[in-house]
């Protein structure tokens, strides 16, 4: 649905982005994370036809129109990074006029004030609204089309916990329709819960780009086992490191960093020795851990 070939921008002296080359599919929800000032919002506004390329291309759709056409800017819907509307407009006023706007169905503006979850608040100027409150009126805006792509720059900031929920529902539904979602994010917990990939941008660079099982492969690589027990058994750690090198003592808790596939073989070690496990505890790797290595990697 969306195809990066070497797209470039360069704002003056300053190259924002640089050769990235990226296909998004059909019914795919993909992350793009980066420092602040690596591009991420650049690619978007690109896809949304709102800027163009200084070399490469950026198309849309299976017959690959550039995003700046009519044609492809059809098939979009797009969520800016800050969201504004006319303060003296309702919340109703503001999903009526984009609804009109795009041709949606009239009896479809309730449906979506009630996904904007306003609180009463749809007769209200947008003027008193709270960060939060325009956020999610940002959002059903721009799910008023049923767009083919949606493209949606840090769509979770502000958001409240049942704000968080309707979005993740509107995602799932998303990709269940066969729709596209891509969409930047600085908070790991909202990327690990909803993409099937991850882009990574470090100074307008492709870095990394991981499936959802290779990312999990990774949290898996980076995991810890403890395992608390009584005294420490005489010869338990070398034994221990036969299996995970870097397993150490820690007062009575015995740290074995590994992947989850060795953890079992551990423990039946850990019995055949004697020892008597009081507490277990199994903790995964940080999606935010694995972020800092790639980008560091890549600066």
């Amino acid at each position: 649905m969306i195809a990066y070939r070497s797209f470039t921008k360069t704002f003056g002296a300053v190259r924002a982005v640089d050769a990235v080359s990226l296909d998004v599919g059909r019914g795919e929800v993909v992350a793009l994370l980066g420092p602040n000032g690596s591009g991420k919002t650049t690619c978007l506004k690109a896809a949304a036809g709102l800027v163009r390329p200084t070399a490469g291309a950026v198309l849309l759709g299976a017959a690959g129109r550039p995003a700046a056409s009519p044609e492809a800017r059809r098939t979009i819907s797009y969520l800016p990074q800050r969201v504004a509307f006319p303060e003296a407009l309702t919340g109703r006023e503001v999903v009526e006029f984009y609804r009109a706007l795009r041709g949606g169905d009239a009896r479809r503006t309730d449906e979506f004030l009630r996904f904007a979850s306003l609180n009463g608040a749809g007769a209200r100027p947008v003027g008193t609204y709270s960060g939060g409150m325009m956020q999610r009126l940002g959002l059903a805006v721009a799910t008023l089309p049923d767009a083919d792509v949606l493209l949606l720059d840090e769509p979770t900031a502000s958001l409240d916990p049942d704000g968080l929920c309707a979005f993740y529902g509107l995602v799932e539904r998303t990709r269940r329709e066969g729709r596209t979602v891509f969409f930047t994010s600085h908070h790991m917990g909202d990327v690990e819960r909803l993409a099937d990939r991850f882009a990574v941008l470090v100074r307008g660079r492709l870095a990394a780009l991981l499936t959802n099982r290779e990312l999990a492969d990774r949290l898996s690589d980076r995991g810890v086992l403890r395992l608390r027990m009584d005294g420490r058994p005489p010869k338990l750690l070398e034994r221990v490191r036969g299996l995970a090198p870097n397993a150490l003592w820690a007062a009575d808790e015995l740290i074995v960093p590994g992947p989850a596939a060795s953890r079992p073989a551990v423990i039946d070690l850990v019995r055949a020795e004697g020892a008597v496990i009081r507490g277990l505890t199994a903790d995964e790797g940080r999606l935010d851990d694995v972020y800092r290595e790639l980008v560091e990697a890549a600066g």
